[in-house]
């Protein structure tokens, strides 16, 4: 158990015996009354965000969490199949719990997978990754690195936009958190 005034950014609490991560905090001081503890939460079954009141002080549940590092094998209509490094056996997960990470994703990387009560939940994929470009419009002499960009499809499929410089079979860094063109991988 943690106290609200434990409470930080990226911190995982139990509500109403589902675990949900804390996006955001605010302690408020009442003017008689004791404070109050407003925070921002994301149910990681559901992936819905909402936000939730503690009183200055109370106690809340974390939940028992298990982080195992497993690798992506392959897509097969809406499931995604991944295989637990240790034990290899190979698990389902539903496009719906990836989420945005999917895009992000090639076959055979490593990924850390989340589970709550022996059961998986949720992906957590690097902040950045390396990735081929597939697809993009050709590169002009006088294109420079800064002052506008293109649309890039990627090896997975995610579409990012690169600066015009930037040509198919180029491999870039994209920031996960925000499927933004960071720099070109030498």
């Amino acid at each position: 158990m943690i106290t609200t005034s434990e409470f930080r950014k990226g911190g995982k609490i139990e509500i109403k015996g589902a675990p949900h991560e804390i996006i955001e905090f605010q302690h408020i001081k009442m003017g008689r009354g004791g404070a109050i503890v407003k925070a921002k939460v994301k149910n990681l079954k559901t992936g819905s965000i909402f936000e939730e009141s503690f009183k200055g002080g109370e106690k809340v549940e974390t939940p028992n969490l298990e982080e195992k590092t497993m690798q992506y094998l392959y897509k097969q209509d809406d499931l995604c199949y991944f295989m637990d490094m240790e034990s290899y056996e190979q698990f389902p997960i539903t496009e719906e719990q990836l989420g945005s990470a999917l895009k992000f994703i090639k076959e055979n990387a490593q990924v850390k997978v989340l589970y709550y009560k022996n059961e998986p939940i949720t992906v957590e994929i690097p902040l950045f990754v390396e990735l081929r470009i597939e697809k993009t419009d050709p590169g002009f002499k006088g294109d420079t690195a800064s002052g506008g960009s293109k649309p890039a499809v990627l090896e997975t499929g995610a579409v990012v936009r690169v600066p015009f410089h930037i040509n198919e079979g180029d491999v870039i860094k994209v920031d996960t958190r925000t499927s933004e063109y960071i720099e070109r991988v030498k």
